[in-house]
Formats: C-alpha cells, structure tokens, sequence
C-alpha cells in the first residue's frame, strides 16, 4: 500500500515538476545570458592609454567595474548550479521511482505469459471451464479466462507508457546534467578572466600608488567640480519643487471653489423648502464645507503629478540603464573608498556609467524636460516625472528642451567624449530634494 501511493504521488508530480524543471533551465539560462551579453559588450568599450592620473583612475574604475560585473555573474552561476543539483537529485528519485514500477509490470507481464504459454491451447481452456462444480462456478471461470486476456492487454499498455514515461525521465535528467556540466566550464572559464583583469587592476594600483599627492589632487579637484554642479542641480530641483507646489494649491482652490459653488447651490435649494428643514441641511452644508476645505499648504503634488509618480514607483527595478549601447558603471552611488588605495574616498551623490564613443544618453521614463542648463561647457538635462527627478549631465550636445515632453527611453542627447577617450553620463535621481540611489531603481 506505501509503495503504490509513493508511485501515485510520484505519477502526479513527474509532469509538474518536469515542466516546472524545464522552465526554471530557461529562465535561469535566460539571466546568464543577460549578464553574459552585458560583459561582453562591456568588453568593447576600450581603456584608455594614456599614463596621467586621471586617465589611470579611469581605467581602475573601469576594470573595477568590469570584475563587479564578472563577479555576479560567476555568483549567479554558482546559485544555478545549486538549483540544478537540486533539481537533479528530485528528478534522479523519480526516474527511480518510474523504473522500479517498470520492472514490477514487467516482471508480472512475464509471469502472466509463463502462465498462458503453460495452458496455452483451446482445450485447456474449456476443460477448465468446463470441469466445473455447477454453472455458477462455470460462469465465473468463463469470466476469469476473458478478464485475464483483458488484464495482459492493459499490463502491456501500461509498460509501453511507463516505458515512454521513464525514457522521457532519462532524457530530462541527461538535460540537466549537461547544462551543469557546461555550467562548470563557463564557471571556470569566468574565473580565469577574472584572474586577467584582477592582474590588471594591480599593474594600475602599483603605478597608482606611486603617485598618492597626484591622485589627492585629482580627487579634490572632481569633488570640488561635483560641488558646484551638485548645487546647481539643488537649486533648480527647488525651484522644480515650488513649481509643483503652486500647481498643486491652483488645483486645491480650484476645488474648493467648486466645492463652495455646490455648497452655494445646495444651500439655495433648501431655502426653498421650510425654515427648519433650510436652518438644519444650512448647518450640514456648513459642516461639509468646513470638512472639506483643506489648508492649501499640506498640497505639494496635484493629480496628474501624483498619478505620474504612482506609475514611476510600480517601475522600480526595470528602469531602463539612461545610457545606449554597451556600459559599465564605473562610480557607485553614496561615500565609499576604492580598494587598493589608501585615503582616497570618493561621494558620488549619482553613478557614473562609461559608455562606448558616440554613446546617447535617454530617458528613463515617461515625464517633462523641467530644465537644460550648461556646466563647464556641457549640457545637463533634468526630467520631471511626478515627484521624482532624473538628472543626467556631461553631455555634448542636447535634442530635448524646457518643457517638452518624453517618452521612456527617448534620447535626449550625446553623451561627451573627453581628451582621454573616456564617455561618461553623471545620473542622478531624486524624489524632490531627496538623493536616491540609481541602480536600486534600474532593471540590468
């Protein structure tokens, strides 16, 4: 009785947990592959060859980059491979499971063909019908002989399906231990490119390290640049701010002189009808009224800024990256220090992304141009969405304008290309005054 539910169990899980296998190789193949094509486009967007330190810093950024990405990656191979020895070891249960059934029909069937080619003939059949007590016992003779010629046509079919079950069985489980084994390869494989580029990153901290006041300088002088330009961009979110504000309390005055005209409207109606029933729904008027008119100062976003940064948030994780082509984000968001150096902290109030020459920078959603101001001989670009604010600088030259409206994904402009090749957009997102970290948001 235990063994039959196990088969049954068995039996009832082998499709669901063979299609649930085969889509989890899927989209697990899938992400690799998102990642793969990422580091390999990555690859393209060459290093500088210039010596300064400037140029140097660049390339260590890059290269920093680089192994972060080639580090999630071989980490997510190794999640998979987990999965996939787990689903391997499930799938190996039930192969054991179908083939011990297998066998047990098998070897029944052959027992019931032993049985039959022993009474094989027509005589034998009848004598042992006919050799009966009585007609009761003759009918269920007659009825046992017809219902086992029934019972070996349906064993039969059953192994030949059991049979289809288990050859399919074997076929998955081979599947799965193919795709791990080509996962240990690439794993290895991806290892020793880390290798390479860790290699790398040492040759640039040795000669780094070896210029320690030159690097100081370098990184006060972006700091110093990412001051200025970081007020700029405060200021002109402020001024986004009071915008949004003065929408907002136009559209709450809007409402409460809608709300007073139905007040006013409502009120002259009931003067009609008797004094007592006017001086009660008067007072309740009165009471809605108070009720509902509401300091303009707690408005800060009317409904159309509101419903737009409902639709932002819901998108949060599957932004897409403001930059075309292949990319690397060479400077995280908030204050950390960059390994192998001492003393050298970088506060990054964004993310820098390198993109390949001739990059573009686009829209990470839908929202209006609130300002294009320059810098240093750049354009910036800000973009309203609700509540929130994208902010994308260091371009060469810009194709939107104050108050147009984009599309997700839109390009707004060329992203600048400096003297040491390197093409960088600067990306900045906030909600209001609000800094937020950009890669939380982006989908990669």
């Amino acid at each position: 009785m235990k063994r039959f539910l196990l088969l049954l169990i068995t039996c009832l899980s082998v499709s669901f947990v063979s299609a649930q296998s085969t889509k989890k190789i899927k989209e697990l193949e899938s992400q690799r592959n998102q990642l793969r094509e990422q580091i390999a486009k990555s690859e393209t967007i060459l290093k500088s060859t210039n010596k300064d330190v400037k140029s140097q810093l660049a390339n260590l950024a890059l290269i920093n980059g680089q192994i972060k990405e080639r580090k999630k990656y071989v980490s997510l191979m190794e999640e998979n491979l987990k999965e996939l020895g787990n689903d391997l070891f499930k799938l190996q249960k039930q192969l054991n499971v179908l083939q011990m059934d297998l066998k047990d029909k098998k070897d029944k069937y052959e027992a019931s063909v032993k049985y039959l080619y022993r009474n094989k003939s027509i005589q034998d059949k009848l004598l042992f019908i006919l050799s009966a007590d009585n007609f009761s016992q003759t009918y269920r003779r007659l009825r046992y002989v017809n219902e086992y010629a029934n019972y070996q046509r349906v064993q039969a079919k059953e192994i030949e399906k059991r049979q289809v079950q288990v050859n399919a069985k074997k076929a998955e489980v081979e599947s799965v231990r193919e795709e791990k084994s080509k996962l240990l390869r690439q794993g290895e494989e991806e290892k020793a490119r880390l290798e390479i580029q860790e290699k790398d990153r040492q040759v640039i901290l040795g000669s780094l390290k070896k210029k320690q006041n030159s690097i100081q300088a370098e990184i006060n002088k972006k700091k110093r640049t990412a001051q200025k330009l970081n007020a700029q961009i405060d200021r002109l979110i402020e001024i986004e701010i009071e915008k949004a504000r003065k929408r907002a309390e136009e559209e709450a005055r809007r409402k409460a002189a809608e709300e007073a005209r139905r007040a006013e409207a409502l009120r002259e109606k009931e003067k009609e009808s008797s004094k007592s029933t006017a001086k009660k729904s008067t007072k309740s008027v009165e009471k809605r009224k108070t009720e509902k008119a509401k300091p303009l100062e707690i408005f800060n976003m009317n409904d159309n800024d509101r419903h737009l940064s409902s639709n932002f948030e819901r998108n949060k994780g599957i932004l897409p990256v403001p930059v075309t082509g292949p990319y690397v984000i060479v400077s995280h968001y908030g204050q950390y220090g960059v390994d192998g150096l001492k003393n050298v902290v970088l506060d990054n109030k964004g993310i820098d992304i390198k993109g390949q020459r001739g990059a573009k920078a686009r829209a990470i959603f839908e929202g209006e141009v609130s300002a294009v101001f320059q810098y240093n001989g750049l354009s910036n670009v800000l973009i309203r969405h609700g509540q929130y604010i994208s902010v994308y600088c260091n371009l060469s030259s810009v194709s939107v304008s104050r108050g147009n409206r984009v599309g997700t994904r839109d390009v707004i402009g060329n992203i600048s290309t400096d003297s040491s090749g390197n093409t960088i957009l600067h990306f900045q997102l906030r909600k209001e005054t609000s800094k937020l970290n950009p890669e939380t948001w982006l989908g990669r």
